[in-house]
């Protein structure tokens, strides 16, 4: 099996580089970064361009079998920006997985996409998965426009597509408000496994987070594709004992200091 995983230079790629490794398994890396060179054995194809490139795109999905699409700004930045790299590039890369018969998709949506959504309003279970989007920055609308690419990719031409919005993806979580939003390394790549192997699974939305003892999202969506968070960030939080919480519109909103960060201005 090929995976092809764009983006694998950022910070998750960079993650998920050991976790996917399979025997039997090659993970072809695409990004415009230098990626760091294969070792021997590891399984690893590397291809250095673009995901606004249609030829290089055509050339990294050739013989894929699946895609993990990471690739993008993953900050506010410029509307011009954000619409070139994240929106048009998804399009290019979907157009590409489409042509090569890639049938499953797997794409890196985030929180921010519903930023503007309020943090418990969902009750016990959680802010639902497949909530409409309400995003905070131009960065949230173009992840809002990934799934709904994602959703038109699936309904025209059949592919499974899994959009999964993720929370933060570090090694520790990233502050107070780290403890809510936390998705382990190790759980993204048990996240990234489910949305592989599961049977069929149409068009999702799915949050991307650990069982947190704070998190605000629900996990049935992820559940049902079989993944289980075995990592909670409450593990860290007494490293955070003195730093305070979030308050005001970063603590009452689901994309907390994105919803007050001015448009445009890369943070």
């Amino acid at each position: 099996m090929r995976v092809l995983i764009t983006g694998a230079a950022g910070v998750i790629g960079t993650l998920m580089r050991p976790r996917l490794r399979r025997e039997g398994r090659i993970l072809r890396l695409l990004d415009v970064a230098p990626l760091p060179p294969a070792e021997p054995g590891e399984g690893v194809e590397l291809v250095t361009g673009s995901v606004t490139d249609p030829e290089t795109m055509a050339r990294a999905c050739a013989d894929a079998d699946a895609l993990i699409h990471l690739g993008g700004i993953s900050r506010e930045s410029s509307w011009e920006a954000a619409l070139e790299v994240n929106i048009n590039g998804t399009q290019v890369v979907l157009d590409a997985a489409r042509k090569a018969g890639v049938t499953r998709v797997v794409l890196a949506s985030s929180n921010h996409a519903v930023g503007f959504r309020e943090n418990g309003q969902a009750g016990e279970t959680g802010l639902p998965a497949d909530s409409s989007p309400r995003p905070d920055t131009f960065y949230g609308v173009s992840k809002a426009a990934i799934e709904a690419l994602g959703s038109l990719y699936h309904s025209r031409f059949g592919m499974d597509v899994v959009c999964v919005r993720i929370g933060s993806c570090f090694e520790r979580p990233p502050g107070v408000r780290g403890l809510s939003t936390w998705l382990s390394p190790d759980d993204a790549a048990r996240l990234f496994e489910a949305c592989l192997s599961c049977p069929a699974p149409g068009y999702r939305l799915i949050w991307g987070v650990s069982d947190n003892t704070r998190r605000a999202y629900s996990l049935a969506e992820a559940q049902a594709l079989g993944y289980r968070s075995l990592d909670d960030a409450e593990k860290f939080a007494a490293d955070y004992a003195g730093q305070p919480a979030p308050a005001g519109d970063t603590a009452r909103y689901v994309g907390g200091p994105f919803c007050t960060t001015p448009l445009g201005r890369p943070n």
